[in-house]
């Protein structure tokens, strides 16, 4: 894998999230009151997160989950309740704290949320990092949003290395309307704009990602695109046969 362009990339993605607009985030991801433009982004988020939980098992007691860029933590959160022994990973030290104190708070409120075993591990650092080990699922949700097709391809091949069951991860579908919706995001004040999204076209990241993978048994399933407003993304199911 060459990650030259990945770690430049992955470098800058940090910097927003944990220096730059942090609070933004935190103020996004919480219940507070949002401009129009944010609440549909919290839409669209919380709209993507329930489709990729629904393509997880119901019961995930013994099972181990990698959610690679886990933000604030809520789809960790949903996860656990489930059983699963959750791995939750983002590049902002600062948006790992606040999800382990929200984790933490809601454990406070009600202690029996973790009644069928599930726990969250809380880490700061890379996705790809083979020291995390193997997991049965993987969610990469809006994680690698900001790569490009090269990058994205890369980054699910390291990642299926270690899975045993399904990659769950969303990209950024190339369309001249999200193009529009794009220039229309630099309305956003510059201290809390996010780096640029790199639009993929999903024919030629399929043909990128079965050429690393397909001989591993992988193959895409469902596929689900969320649009609201100034939030647009793709989700995608890959599973190991």
């Amino acid at each position: 894998m060459n990650h030259a362009s990945y770690v430049a990339r992955r470098g800058q993605i940090e910097t927003y999230f944990d220096r730059t607009a942090a609070k933004a985030w935190e103020v996004l991801t919480s219940n507070a009151p949002v401009g129009r433009i944010r609440t549909t982004v919290r839409r669209g988020r919380d709209q993507m997160r329930h489709t990729l939980l629904s393509w997880l098992p119901q019961d995930m007691r013994g099972m181990r989950l990698l959610d690679a860029g886990c933000g604030t933590g809520a789809l960790a959160q949903e996860a656990m309740k489930r059983g699963a022994h959750v791995v939750a990973i983002d590049l902002s030290p600062t948006l790992v704290n606040l999800a382990r104190d929200r984790h933490a708070q809601e454990l406070l409120a009600d202690p029996s949320l973790s009644a069928r075993g599930g726990r969250i591990e809380f880490l700061a650092g890379d996705m790809l990092s083979a020291e995390h080990g193997e997991f049965d699922h993987v969610v990469c949700m809006d994680s690698l949003i900001h790569y490009d097709t090269q990058d994205i391809a890369n980054a699910f091949e390291a990642i299926a290395q270690r899975t045993k069951h399904s990659v769950l991860f969303t990209f950024a579908p190339h369309s001249p309307l999200l193009a529009v919706a794009h220039a229309m995001g630099r309305l956003f004040p510059r201290t809390d704009r996010s780096p640029q999204l790199s639009p993929v076209r999903k024919s030629t990241l399929h043909v990128y990602i079965e050429r690393a993978v397909r001989e591993h048994g992988w193959r895409p399933q469902r596929m689900h695109r969320v649009s609201s407003g100034f939030y647009t993304s793709q989700a995608w199911e890959w599973v190991k046969q």
